[in-house]
């Protein structure tokens, strides 16, 4: 039965998609008008010229597999903003990893994050095998873009991308092109129904503090969205530098609860030096330095550990000085950061872990409408305890020692056991998890090292030295950092002064069979068995580190890799013939098999106790 199409209602600046009647395509046709019916009369027309080359999909290649098992089939990019990934697979062991977008050769810092295939923004899951679609935020197009990434954003680190090419002719981002994939039942995307309408949000700190705003008449309004304590302070404004996050020069607003006064307050401050106010120069209140505190706090609240502050400023205030504009006619890079109250309730000094304070540059469009990248609301954020972290192993009276690289085991591996964050990988000697390994003075040690010997590939690049850091990374410290480490063994200098390692062999690592499984495994022996070796070069060979432990070398070292943070752990230094003795106690695989040993003697004891002759 034909129905007749409603009469077209009035429209105002209205994206709509038209279904040709009848099987008809476009080629079919020649042109298309609003058209009054009753009176014959066309309110407007486009002509169709023939032979039109229709937008269609367009295919990439897979994701280039560079780290944790990165992989996928063929990527389709299938609108303006839409890409189609099929096949994914991923460990999910990163620990800052997103789909990661952005301009230039290479993925680089100065990228975008994009959420996954359900709209949110945490660090992404692993993947096995499935076919996701991800839309790109905000305003963004892949005419805007040069690459798509999978990249851990704390460790700058790329795990595999793909190229966009420049010749693209994609249909517009209309919602006409979704398909169903393995996460959606439907062609309705689920993305939109986890993003709030009409609210602008940015994550500034992750888990930490968020930021929302709006335009209202001559004022900007801003809420703080905050995971602090009630003796700190959150700060946010305008950079002092368009381009990346320099304090000095910067415009920000310092919002806290004062205990004293018992009221939330928001004060205007001016940045002209990294120091506390002396009341002429340094992190300073306006109102300290001759200026007017512009800021008029509107609400706040605290509950459940976050504290919430809104408040308005002009625009545009009459103090050149003090104050910055905030644009409506582009981005601006803004900054922020957390940290203590001094005994004047004015903004102390915050750690530069980047983790209390931006240190990537983070820009905003303030006139932007809906732009909301945040992830879940911190309140909704709540602290658990996370599972048993493994113990830890123990290396003794072993002269070789195999090092190559391997997963960090999630919540009860690295992170628990070192209290250092890590990246996703980290050294497996003689195939465990980080373990302490004990060396004699005087005796001489070789390291079997399979951490990959390619500079070009820095995923797969991780010559082993001996050091006094706990961190590691020479490579990557300046000469002044450089001389406040001392390195023991596997470096070397050239003709010219350059030092650079020496024990860099073929790469081989223990993969994971499927994802990350550790959250759910008790036992390291039974997590290893979910992995499987791979070496990339079964031909290749690896490098041999000989150290001789010298009288003078201190009672703890580290081994660690010498072109990338936190991937080692602890050597302990100890007399000639000590070994033995910390082996009676220690066991090979330390103090808690030790003390398993100890409960079980003592199990056997009492047995034989109440197994024993009647009369005795």
């Amino acid at each position: 039965m034909h129905v007749e199409p409603p009469v077209l209602q009035q429209h105002n600046n209205t994206d709509i998609i038209l279904k040709l009647p009848m099987g008809k395509r476009i080629r079919d046709i020649r042109w298309l008008s609003v058209w009054c019916r009753r009176f014959t009369v066309d309110f407007g027309e486009i002509f169709i010229p023939p032979g039109l080359d229709v937008p269609k999909p367009r295919v990439l290649p897979e994701f280039k597999r560079l780290a944790h098992g990165l992989r996928s089939s063929n990527i389709s990019i299938l609108d303006a903003k839409t890409f189609y990934i099929p096949n994914l697979h991923y460990d999910g062991a990163g620990p800052d990893a997103y789909f990661w977008v952005g301009n230039g050769s290479e993925p680089n810092i100065m990228g975008t994050k994009v959420p996954n295939e359900i709209g949110s923004l945490e660090p992404l899951r692993g993947y096995q095998g499935e076919d996701i679609e991800i839309q790109l935020p905000g305003n963004l197009t892949v005419y805007d873009i040069d690459w798509l990434a999978v990249w851990c954003v704390e460790y700058r680190h790329n795990f595999g991308h793909v190229y966009i090419p420049k010749d693209l002719d994609v249909p517009p981002a209309l919602g006409q092109t979704k398909i169903t994939t393995t996460t959606t039942s439907s062609s309705v995307i689920t993305q939109a129904t986890s993003k709030p309408a009409n609210v602008n949000c940015k994550e500034l700190l992750r888990g930490k503090l968020n930021v929302m705003w709006e335009v209202m008449d001559d004022y900007i309004v801003i809420e703080l969205v905050g995971r602090i304590r009630e003796d700190q302070y959150m700060a946010f404004g305008i950079s002092g530098s368009h381009g990346h996050p320099q304090m000095i020069g910067a415009d920000v607003v310092v919002a806290f609860y004062d205990r004293r006064q018992r009221r939330f307050r928001a004060e205007d401050y001016y940045m002209s030096t990294l120091a506390q106010c002396d009341g002429k120069l340094g992190v300073c209140p306006d109102e300290r330095i001759g200026g007017k505190n512009d800021v008029e706090i509107l609400s706040g609240d605290r509950s459940h550990g976050v504290t919430k502050i809104k408040y308005r400023r002009l625009l545009q205030t009459n103090e050149a000085v003090n104050d910055r504009a905030y644009p409506l006619d582009r981005q601006i890079s803004v900054i922020a950061a957390i940290g203590p109250l001094n005994s004047r309730d004015e903004a102390n000094a915050h750690s530069h872990t980047g983790t209390e304070v931006t240190v990537d540059d983070v820009q905003i469009d303030f006139a932007s409408k809906n732009d909301h990248t945040c992830t879940d609301a911190l309140d909704s954020f709540r602290e658990e305890d996370g599972p048993e972290p493994w113990p830890t192993r123990t290396i003794l009276g072993e002269k070789t020692i195999t090092a190559r690289i391997g997963p960090t085991g999630g919540k009860r591996g690295y992170t628990p056991l070192t209290g250092h964050p890590s990246w996703g990988i980290a050294w497996y000697m003689n195939d465990l998890l980080i373990p302490e390994i004990y060396v004699e003075r005087g005796q001489t040690y070789t390291f079997v090292v399979e951490g990959g010997d390619e500079s070009a590939q820095p995923a797969k690049y991780h010559p082993l030295y001996i050091t006094s850091s706990s961190e590691g990374g020479y490579g990557q410290l300046t000469e002044t950092q450089k001389r406040r480490e001392t390195v023991y063994a596997g470096l070397e200098y050239d003709s010219e002064g350059y030092g650079y390692p020496s024990a860099a062999g073929r790469y081989c690592e223990w993969k994971h069979k499927t994802i990350d499984r550790s959250t759910e495994i008790a036992t390291f022996e039974e997590y290893k068995k979910t992995l499987v070796l791979s070496c990339d070069d079964p031909n290749g060979q690896p490098a041999y580190l000989n150290w001789t432990v010298v009288d003078e070398t201190p009672d703890l070292v580290y081994y660690q890799c010498f072109t990338h943070r936190n991937l080692g752990w602890k050597i302990h230094v100890v007399n000639p013939g000590e070994t033995s003795k910390i082996s009676g106690s220690h066991g090979l695989y330390g103090s808690s098999s030790a003390a398993l040993l100890c409960a079980t003697l003592l199990l056997l004891a009492l047995t034989c106790y109440l197994q024993r002759p009647r009369g005795f």
